[in-house]
């Protein structure tokens, strides 16, 4: 029996369960097991050499959004007009058949986009090239829904389920559960809220039904065992763009959007004594590193942090201008910092206390006395 066989076998068995407390661990198990082949069915076959036909690239600039669609939607026409970069376009199906990156210059940044060939209903099975299309959205910061004004709620739905099937929760935060795998010493189950839908004995069977037995889990809310038919009830539409390529209408909302939703704060820096540098700013996400002026010294050197004895900072996150913060103070976009260092301090000590001499080091080249007169 082959995976998507498994798969449809376990979606029935779920339909034919009732759902009560007493069914409650049983559905877990059949969740997971659904989770864990469906993940199976993006890896590479096995047996293969590892090259393959996949088309992910190089990730460039300060953050990458991956354009996911069906096919002959206006992927192509949209990286060509957001970014410049030739994309082929034409009236017929699957014109673009490789992974094709372009550049979006905005806010002083840079964000790669991605036009990805257009996959079909079943792409989280496989069908298509819909394994290496999934594989380049989930390494993307910002994965962009292209639809058919005409089809788009159809669309829409379908687009979800498919990247939903394989672990891409859309417009939602991760969840708040901490987990760490271990070499030894079994399963460790901690939380610090009240959990009404999950217990340790659930964790553990579905832990065991990926062979992890020897890991750290702690929940930091009350989480659920997710599965497609509980999220497909979830509104998309507030988190909506509509746009054309043709007029070359609405594009800075497209922008807008896919900046906010991004969270990317700018700094600039201001060296002591001159103007600040508004032409290169120091790109900080809450999401990739944090926005703290710890975080902003560690990207400009790791090193620059034991250095520092305080910073001044302008923009909107300071009081007044300029104020005096410390590593801890969260900075916001578009805030100037000047960093001050720490004076280097002689080790000898001061005045008749110093523990060594400025005269030169040999007798024979000290200075000789004048004679005194007699």
């Amino acid at each position: 029996m082959g995976i998507i066989e498994k798969i449809k076998e376990i979606e029935a068995e779920m339909a034919r369960t009732q759902k009560n407390k007493a069914t409650e661990y049983h559905l877990g198990q059949l969740k997971a097991k659904i989770a864990k082949l469906r993940t199976q069915l993006l890896e590479p076959p096995k047996g293969s050499s590892g090259g393959g036909e996949g088309f992910e690239v190089t990730k460039y600039g300060h953050g990458r959004v991956a354009l996911i669609g069906f096919p002959s939607v206006g992927k192509s026409t949209l990286l060509t007009m957001l970014t410049g970069t030739h994309s082929e376009a034409a009236s017929y199906e699957f014109t673009t058949l490789t992974c094709i990156p372009g550049i979006i210059h905005y806010n002083d940044t840079k964000i790669q986009l991605l036009d990805l060939p257009g996959i079909i209903e079943g792409a989280s099975e496989g069908k298509g090239r819909g394994r290496q299309v999934i594989a380049v959205a989930k390494s993307s910061d910002i994965v962009l829904m292209v639809l058919d004004a005409s089809k788009s709620e159809g669309h829409r739905q379908i687009l979800t389920k498919e990247l939903e099937a394989v672990g891409l929760r859309l417009n939602q935060r991760p969840p708040q559960i901490y987990f760490k795998r271990k070499k030894t010493g079994g399963i460790s189950f901690n939380s610090t809220a009240p959990l009404t839908h999950v217990d340790e004995k659930l964790c553990y069977q579905i832990l065991h039904e990926y062979k992890i037995h020897n890991a750290e889990l702690l929940f930091r809310e009350d989480a659920t065992v997710i599965g497609i038919d509980d999220v497909d009830h979830l509104a998309r539409q507030p988190n909506s763009v509509v746009i054309s390529c043709n007029l070359k209408l609405n594009f800075d909302r497209l922008l807008a959007k896919m900046w906010e939703e991004m969270g990317l704060v700018r700094v600039y820096t201001k060296p002591q004594g001159q103007q600040p540098d508004f032409s290169d700013p120091v790109v900080l996400s809450a999401d990739r590193g944090g926005c703290s002026v710890e975080d902003f010294c560690n990207h400009i050197h790791r090193s620059l942090v034991k250095d520092v004895k305080y910073v001044l900072v302008w923009g909107i996150s300071s009081r007044h201008y300029p104020q005096h913060c410390g590593l801890s103070h969260v900075l916001q976009d578009e805030d100037v910092v000047q960093i001050v260092k720490k004076k280097e301090t002689d080790e000898g000590g001061r005045g008749r206390f110093k523990s060594h001499s400025n005269a030169p080091a040999r007798i024979s080249d000290r200075e000789k006395k004048a004679p005194l007169k007699t």
